[in-house]
């Protein structure tokens, strides 16, 4: 199977606030645990064939090397049987309560172990988000001291980044020696930062240096001197940025960019922020990105809020498809395209830093599973485009390896075809990089 990769996902953040006391679970939140057969029918009946979906790491990950696979057994083998593709997210802005939190210097060996048993168990599995946006789980985790280990330091924010970054590829490691011909589709926050008057331009400027950082170290690229003299004083040492640099795994990922339109901000000369509005847009800052690595992408995640006259999500979808189509038509390889997620999620609205129960009316289906009319609008125009995208020539295709055809003849020419694949990443890979 070959083609544009229209998906959605189910949303699965589990941090914890009030000081590790409370737990933020989405997927509970949501009632994706009493009804997600019927989730999976409502992916199917959108006519998605790709899902963002992974276990919940706090009741999976018991232990150091101890696992309860029975809720993720049951769940992926309904996948497996509608041979809907996940792209599973195994650490998704927490991790279980041994852990504590993401300034545990143990986490990254801890959740390679926890990867490479994943794999081992469901080797039918393809696409992977290994630890989903590292920038905004150390921001919102270290800088912000909303989630987690609740800091608000740069040295707390690096020693996260570097943690959440070292899990991240270790974990993508782990999971090519199980399956040398897996794909990472890294989800990550694309943000810009607007200088509200010229007195704001150098903050703003430090800004749009750190917003890079998590797919710098990520994809072993070389920081800027301002960021390398950040990052050492702020404790990370030479060794582990060397680490990074050595261990270039990109040639096996596609970009994923989230766009929201809380990602752009305006920077006032204290380095405050404030939020902005769509400036830019996808397109822009996608652009930005691409240019930086030159990677495969895939629009990763996106909502926008059913509001009072029931049209504003419908009308956001169509500006984000139309941005994916700038996008492609400029000669961006793009592959896919996400609105995350599949149902309406809970307390969104203050960042899960309160648990009060509000509903946010983000979902292609609100909570009782009743279609929003952003979801017809996703569900028609996955039919108009599906066949239409993989024609043309600048819309790269992944060689995914279908759940029912794990096993069969035909997986050694899909491996062999995704072996093809991750040699161009890694040829593209090889560029020129300077600092700056």
């Amino acid at each position: 199977m070959s083609g544009f990769m229209f998906a959605t996902g189910i949303e699965n953040s589990v941090p914890t606030i009030n000081g590790g006391k409370i737990r933020v679970d989405e997927l509970e939140k949501c009632g994706f645990y009493k009804h997600w057969k019927t989730d999976f029918q409502l992916v199917q009946d959108l006519g998605l064939q790709f899902l963002r979906y992974g276990p919940p790491i706090h009741r999976t990950f018991t232990g150091a090397q101890k696992y309860d696979w029975g809720f993720s057994d049951e769940t992926l083998a309904d996948l497996k049987r509608r041979d809907i593709v996940p792209i599973v997210d195994l650490c998704h802005f927490g991790v279980p309560d041994f852990v504590g939190d993401f300034q545990n210097p143990d986490f990254p060996k801890l959740f390679k172990d926890y990867a490479s048993a994943f794999a081992q168990r469901y080797s039918w599995v393809q696409l992977y988000t290994p630890v989903n946006e590292m920038y905004v789980c150390a921001t919102f985790s270290a800088r912000y001291g909303w989630w987690n280990e609740q800091l608000a330091s740069d040295r707390g924010f690096v020693t996260a980044l570097k943690h959440l970054v070292k899990a991240n590829v270790l974990a993508m490691q782990a999971i090519l020696e199980v399956r040398p011909d897996a794909i990472f589709v890294q989800s990550e926050s694309s943000e810009y930062f607007h200088a509200e008057r010229p007195i704001a331009i150098a903050p703003a400027e430090i800004m749009n240096s750190e917003r890079f950082l998590s797919l710098d170290l990520n994809y072993g690229h070389r920081v800027n001197s301002q960021m390398y003299e950040y990052l050492l004083d702020n404790g990370m040492t030479s060794d582990e940025y060397h680490f990074f640099l050595g261990n270039q795994l990109k040639q096996h990922c596609i970009m994923g960019n989230d766009y929201y339109v809380t990602n752009e901000h305006l920077v006032e000369a204290d380095g405050s922020t404030s939020a902005s509005g769509e400036i830019f847009g996808y397109n822009e800052i996608t652009r930005q990105y691409y240019n930086r690595y030159r990677l495969p992408v895939m629009h990763t995640e996106t909502n926008y809020a059913q509001g009072p006259h029931g049209d504003e999500a419908v009308k956001w979808l169509k500006k984000e498809w139309a941005n994916v189509l700038r996008v492609r038509n400029d000669g961006i390889p793009i592959l896919g395209f996400t609105w995350y997620s599949l149902t309406d999620q809970v307390d969104w609205d203050t960042a899960l830093r309160e648990n009060n129960g509000t509903v946010n009316p983000l979902g292609l289906y609100d909570l009782d599973r009743n279609l929003r009319p952003v979801g017809k609008a996703y569900r028609d125009l996955i039919a108009d485009w599906r066949d239409v995208l993989p024609t043309q020539s600048v819309c790269l295709t992944a060689p995914i390896v279908m759940p029912s055809e794990h096993g069969g003849s035909e997986r050694a020419a899909k491996e062999d075809q995704a072996r093809a694949f991750n040699a161009r990443g890694a040829s593209a890979s090889n560029h020129p990089q300077s600092e700056g």
